[in-house]
Parts: C-alpha cells; sequence; structure tokens
C-alpha cells in the first residue's frame, strides 16, 4: 500500500502525519455477527410502498448482500486509493484527503460535505477534478465528529461555527491561502461561512437556503424551478421527521442506530435513495453506511441538527452565514431545498455576491457523486469566472 506524505512546498504549521484507513478483524466479525442477528420487521402496509421510508423489499437484498458477499476490505482499499493524512488543530485530531498539484501555484480548493455524508462522497468529483486543465489542490476533511476525525467534545457544546473555525484552521495551517470552499447540505452553511475568512476567496454551493426567502414565483419563473420549488415544500412537510428527530432527540436515536448495522442501514438508506434523482447503486449505499458504521459516526455528526430546530431564526447564529465573498452556484431540479435560481441571484440581503451559476436538467442532494462531472466542471468555471472578476477589480 503506498504512503503518501505532503509535498515540499506545503509549508505546514500545525502537525500533519499519513493516515491509512483500517478497520480490525475483531470489528469486521462483530459487524457481520450483528447483521445475521438482527431482524427485519414483519410484513405492514407501509414497508411495501416506498412513500413511507425504506421498503422491506430493498432492506432484506441489502442485508443480504451485508451477509454474503460484502467485502469491507475492497472499501477500504478504495479508501486507501487517495493520500490520507491527520492533523492536530487545537484538541482535535483532524482527517482529510490531500491531493495537491504538482503546480504549486495551483488553486487550493476545500470540499465540504454534510450529512449523512462524508469525505468519501467526493472521490469521484477528485476523479474529475484531476482530468480539468485547471490545476488544484484538493482539500476534503473529515468533519468533526465524523469518520476518522476526532467526536466533538461531550463536557461542552460544539456546533457549526466551531467546526467551520476548524476547518479554517486547517486550510490556514495547510499554508493554503486563497482557497475556494464548496459544499452542499451542512457543509454548504461551512462553506459560507469561511468567506469571512480573509484566506478565502469566495464559495461554491449546490444548496442555497435562507430563513427568511418569502419570494414568490412570477410569470417569468421557469417551469422546472416551480416543481422543484413545490417538491422542496413537500420534503418540508412530509420529509423531515429524520431532522426533527435528529435535533429534538438525538440521545435516543443515537442509541437506536448504534444497536446494530442494519438500524442504521434502514436510517441512512433511506437518505440516498429518497434524496438522489437516480437511486445509487446498492453497493454505493453499503459502502457508505459501513464507513459510519465502523468509525462510529452517527451519534457524533449530528449535532448541527440542534442548531437547524431550535437556532435557524436566530440572527446572532445566522451572522457567520453571510456570504462576503463571490459565490458559485450549481442547481439540481432534486435538491432537497431548491428555490428558484433568482431567489439566490438577487438575495442581496444574504450575498449579493452570485457571480456564476449553471443550472442542471438532473440530479439532486449528493452531485459529488451523482453527477461527478458535471460538479466538478461547475467548480471549475466558477474559479474561472472569479479570476476575471479578481482580475478586472484589480484595475480598477
Amino acid at each position: 500500500m503506498a504512503s503518501f506524505e505532503l509535498p515540499s512546498f506545503i509549508k505546514s504549521t500545525i502537525p500533519v502525519a499519513p493516515f491509512t484507513a483500517s478497520i480490525p478483524d475483531s470489528e469486521i466479525e462483530s459487524f457481520k455477527t450483528l447483521v445475521k442477528l438482527s431482524k427485519l420487521p414483519p410484513a405492514v402496509y407501509e414497508t411495501q410502498h416506498r412513500k413511507y421510508g425504506v421498503t422491506a423489499e430493498w432492506m432484506r437484498a441489502a442485508k443480504t448482500t451485508f451477509e454474503t458477499t460484502f467485502d469491507w476490505r475492497a472499501v477500504e482499499s478504495k479508501i486507501n486509493s487517495y493520500p490520507q493524512f491527520v492533523a492536530t488543530i487545537d484538541d482535535f485530531t483532524v482527517h482529510f484527503v490531500g491531493v495537491f498539484s504538482p503546480d504549486p501555484s495551483a488553486i487550493p480548493l476545500v470540499l465540504l460535505h454534510g450529512w449523512p455524508g462524508s469525505f468519501y462522497e467526493f472521490y469521484p468529483t477528485i476523479a474529475e477534478l484531476q482530468k480539468l486543465s485547471q490545476p488544484f489542490h484538493i482539500i476534503v476533511p473529515s468533519q468533526i465528529g465524523y469518520c476518522f476525525s476526532s467526536k466533538p467534545p461531550v463536557d461542552k457544546d460544539f456546533g457549526t461555527h466551531d467546526a467551520t473555525a476548524v476547518v479554517q484552521k486547517l486550510m490556514k495551517g495547510l499554508g493554503l491561502d486563497g482557497y475556494i470552499a464548496a459544499g452542499g447540505d451542512i457543509g454548504s452553511f461551512i462553506a459560507r461561512a469561511l468567506t469571512n475568512d480573509e484566506a478565502c476567496r469566495g464559495c461554491h454551493l449546490n444548496m442555497y437556503i435562507q430563513p427568511d426567502q418569502q419570494q414568490g414565483v412570477s410569470e417569468s419563473t421557469p417551469a422546472d424551478e416551480i416543481a422543484a420549488l413545490e417538491r422542496s415544500k413537500l420534503f418540508g412537510s412530509h420529509g423531515r421527521g429524520y431532522m426533527i428527530m435528529h435535533g429534538t432527540r438525538p440521545s435516543t436515536i443515537s442509541h437506536v442506530l448504534a444497536s446494530s448495522p442494519v438500524a442504521l442501514l434502514a436510517w441512512l438508506g433511506e437518505k440516498f435513495l429518497a434524496w438522489t434523482d437516480t437511486d445509487p447503486s446498492m453497493e454505493d449505499i453499503l459502502e457508505k453506511v459501513a464507513l459510519y458504521w465502523f468509525t462510529e459516526t452517527f451519534p457524533s455528526s449530528i449535532y448541527p441538527y440542534r442548531e437547524i430546530v431550535d437556532r435557524y431564526e436566530d440572527q446572532e447564529w445566522q451572522k457567520p452565514l453571510a456570504i462576503k465573498k463571490p459565490m458559485g452556484f450549481s442547481w439540481f431540479p432534486f435538491e432537497l431545498a431548491s428555490v428558484p435560481i433568482t431567489w439566490i441571484t438577487e438575495d442581496t440581503s444574504a450575498s449579493g455576491n452570485c457571480i456564476w451559476w449553471k443550472k442542471h436538467e438532473k440530479g439532486g442532494h449528493f452531485p459529488s457523486f451523482e453527477m461527478p462531472a458535471e460538479y466538478a466542471q461547475d467548480i471549475d468555471m466558477f474559479v474561472k469566472k472569479l479570476k476575471e472578476v479578481e482580475a478586472e477589480k484589480s484595475k480598477l
């Protein structure tokens, strides 16, 4: 297995060491036993219909695959195919993937996941970014509480803005000034907040929500944007039960899902099926669920939902989310929180900085693995537009 090191032109001011994912054999055997012993519910009307959640048919097939053919070591091999590191920041160990261009002057790009995502969801995007003519230094951290990074502290509260500070210190510690932040879901909150950092040049988002967005649609609003908005409203009324549970009873749901890989499979698998335009493969979903299970990610990853439920209308909490730098946006019709593009481009109270956007005919909540080529190209085009804007500004 390859051993990776930081390139010589990275002058790190924080401790950084190579990292290799390796789960002990004993934990893999325990996983297999728990999967085998886990019961599925008896057939009822609701388990036959996808509108009520993951179906009995899909769960039976997924559980059987976990029991018989799933190979975690093969997943580890995929995970370890890109250079990984751990950095020490304050009291945290921060895991990150670091794929550096041989060109020292390449654009630093930090890719930020949300829930139920992880660093691993960006692997297809990394491959596509490397095909582009514009070079990038790609950093993909595991947020605090996710996968191989430290868990949040147990003796004090920790939130999204604290997680943002860790990412900021990571980029500064690696000496990557002039970076671009890109993300969706909770990662979009962190990308927005990072634009308050002097070293951040801008952000690219694929999810954009504001508590005070009350704009209506007009005769000029395209039909597909109206349809996406209606789907988002339906999600708000019928799809956010998990969010209320995460935000109000995180301890209870954590204990439930820590009991069995099959319980975790049902909770996460439903999201990957419901939040994408086209269903991911069974293998893809099982890999992501297993990564959460082996790293005990679920209980420590849902802390942002307490803020979303309790504080999202709080003006003080919102302040760091104001976008202070140029922004690019990728619009996907099956995004959970989809809004008409004009709500974003004309939202001067929150940003007023949207310099580039693109509308796609398909795609959902996870473009990093649903549509990695298009997503990578969008980031590339935004950065090129940003360079043009910066060049024009420098002439003034």
